[in-house]
C-alpha cells in the first residue's frame, strides 16, 4: 500500500508537471514572443491556456492533499524545510491566476498592460521555485539556495517552454505560427539537454549522495529514456507529427520525474525519511487508495469531458 500510495502521488505530479507545465511554459513563451507575429503568438497562448488553467491545477491540489494523507511526517518536514521556495510558488500560483484573468478583461487600458507583465513574471517564477525545491528535496538538505537546486530550478523553466512549445503545435492552422513554434520546440529540447548536464555536474563536483543514486540502473534508464523521447520530440515536430510529439514531450516529462523519484527511493526525504518511517497507518492508507478509485472514476471523465468540449484541436477541425 506504501508503494501504491507513492506512485499515486508521483502519477499526480506528472500530470501537473505536463499540463500546468504547458501553461506555466506559454507563459514563458508569452514573455519571449517575438518577430512581426509576436501578437498572434500571445493571443495564441492566451487561447490555449484559457479554457483550462484552472482545471491544471487539479493534479497540484491532488498530490498535496494525498501526501499530508499517505506520508504526514515527511509533508510536515518538507513543508517547514522547503517552507520558502514553495511559499514563492504558490504566490505565484495565485499572482499567475489573477493576472491571467485580469489582464484579459474588458476595458482594463494600462492595469490590463501592468497585470500581462505579472502573468509572465509569475509564469517564470513559479516553475523555477518548484523545480528548486525539487532540487533541494533531491539534496537531502533543504539547501534551497545551493547550486545544485538553483541549477534544478533553470531546468524546470526550460522543461515547461519544450512542453507548451509542443503542445501550441496543435492548436492552431496558422501555418507561419507553427513554424514559429516549431523552431521554438526543437531549440527548447536542446536547450533542455544542457541545462540537465548542469544539475549533475554541480552534484558531482560537490560529491552529493544523489549523483550515486543517479548512477543506478534504474535512474539511468530514466535518464536514457527522457533523451530519447527528447530525439522522437525532435523528429516528430520536424515531420509534422504534432500528436506523436506531445506524446513524447510528455514521456520525456515522465521519464525525468520517475527518475527523480527512482534514484531517491526508498527514501521519500533523503537521508531523513524513509517512504516507511513516513508512511501513515495501513488504515489510512487503505482509505486513501478506495477514495482514489472511486474519485478517479467521478473525476477522470469530467475532466476528459472538459479537454474534449473546451479543447477540440483546431487542426482536426480544418
Amino acid at each position: 500500500m506504501i508503494a501504491a500510495a507513492a506512485v499515486i502521488i508521483l502519477v499526480a505530479l506528472v500530470l501537473y508537471a505536463v499540463f500546468g507545465g504547458a501553461d506555466f511554459g506559454g507563459g514563458v513563451w508569452d514573455l519571449l514572443a517575438t518577430g512581426p507575429r509576436r501578437a498572434a503568438q500571445r493571443d495564441l497562448v492566451s487561447a490555449a491556456i484559457g479554457p483550462v488553467w484552472e482545471a491544471n491545477h487539479v493534479w497540484l491540489i491532488f498530490a498535496i492533499v494525498a501526501m499530508f494523507t499517505c506520508f504526514p511526517l515527511a509533508f510536515a518536514d518538507i513543508g517547514v524545510g522547503l517552507y520558502a521556495p514553495l511559499t514563492l510558488a504558490l504566490i505565484g500560483i495565485v499572482l499567475r491566476g489573477a493576472a491571467f484573468a485580469f489582464s484579459h478583461s474588458p476595458g482594463g487600458g494600462w492595469t490590463a498592460g501592468a497585470w500581462t507583465i505579472v502573468f509572465r513574471i509569475a509564469s517564470l517564477l513559479t516553475p523555477f521555485f518548484f523545480g528548486d525545491a525539487v532540487g533541494a528535496l533531491a539534496g537531502g538538505r533543504y539547501a534551497w539556495t545551493s547550486p545544485f537546486a538553483l541549477a534544478v530550478g533553470a531546468f524546470a523553466v526550460a522543461v515547461t517552454a519544450q512542453i507548451a512549445a509542443v503542445f501550441l503545435l496543435l492548436e492552431t492552422n496558422d501555418s507561419a505560427l507553427l513554424a514559429d513554434f516549431r523552431r521554438r520546440a526543437v531549440r527548447t529540447t536542446v536547450v533542455v539537454w544542457f541545462l540537465g548536464l548542469v544539475p549533475a555536474a554541480v552534484a558531482a563536483a560537490r560529491a552529493l549522495p544523489l549523483f550515486t543514486a543517479l548512477l543506478h540502473p534504474a535512474a539511468l534508464a530514466a535518464i536514457a529514456l527522457a533523451l530519447t523521447a527528447g530525439v522522437v520530440t525532435i523528429a516528430a515536430v520536424w515531420r509534422g507529427a504534432d500528436r506523436t510529439a506531445r506524446v513524447a514531450v510528455a514521456l520525456e516529462a515522465t521519464a525525468i520525474l520517475a527518475g527523480w523519484f527512482g534514484a531517491q527511493a526508498p527514501d521519500l526525504v533523503p537521508g531523513r525519511l524513509s517512504l516507511i518511517a513516513a508512511a501513515a497507518p495501513a488504515a489510512t492508507l487503505s482509505a486513501f487508495l478506495i477514495a482514489t478509485v472511486i474519485g478517479a472514476a467521478i473525476v477522470g471523465p469530467s475532466l476528459a469531458l472538459l479537454f474534449r468540449v473546451f479543447k477540440s484541436s483546431p487542426r482536426k477541425a480544418a
